[in-house]
């Protein structure tokens, strides 16, 4: 069992059907059979085209974008010279462009420091909202590891401000 070959090697298998002929001449057939191309051949030189066909269409794109540019600077250098009013507003657009310049810059950042120094100005703290942070963050002190032990003083604490903006929304409305 196992020493000899289950198949005999024998010349390769040709089908012969039993139909009539497909109307295919010998011929072609022989000339099929015997070429060297094969599908892998056909699917390279194929893919070949393809790349050619690519690679023409992006030059000729190419060239079509250049000359499109090409027209266009020639356009913009035939327009006649503007006179000084449009050269002022040119030059107040390229002043746009390329921003503010150093002195204004600084003008700007110390007009809004004065505006800030203005608003500084804070009130002290109601004596309820004071003590019930105070408690907030001496729970929270004592319970390092434990935050959510301190609920009863967070919501004591969300209880005054909500009456501080309460009183200041009657305020600005009346």
């Amino acid at each position: 069992m196992g020493s000899s070959a289950s198949k005999q090697d024998s010349a390769p298998h040709v089908w012969k059907g039993s139909a009539p002929p497909t109307g295919v001449s010998q011929h072609l057939v022989e000339s099929i059979e015997g070429s060297n191309e094969t599908d892998v051949s056909r699917l390279q030189a194929l893919e070949l085209h393809i790349q050619e066909r690519v690679a023409a269409e992006l030059k000729r794109l190419r060239a079509q974008e250049t000359e499109g540019l090409r027209e266009a600077q020639k356009k913009l250098s035939e327009l006649p010279a503007a006179d000084e009013d449009q050269q002022q507003d040119d030059s107040t657009h390229q002043r746009q462009l390329t921003g503010p310049t150093r002195h204004e810059v600084s003008k700007a950042i110390d007009d809004l420091r004065a505006k800030l120094e203005e608003r500084r100005q804070m009130r002290p703290l109601p004596e309820g909202v004071e003590r019930a942070r105070n408690e907030v963050t001496r729970c929270l002190r004592e319970n390092d590891r434990r935050p959510l032990n301190c609920w009863r003083e967070v919501e004591a604490f969300k209880e005054e401000v909500r009456r501080l903006e309460k009183g200041w929304v009657d305020k600005v409305v009346s």
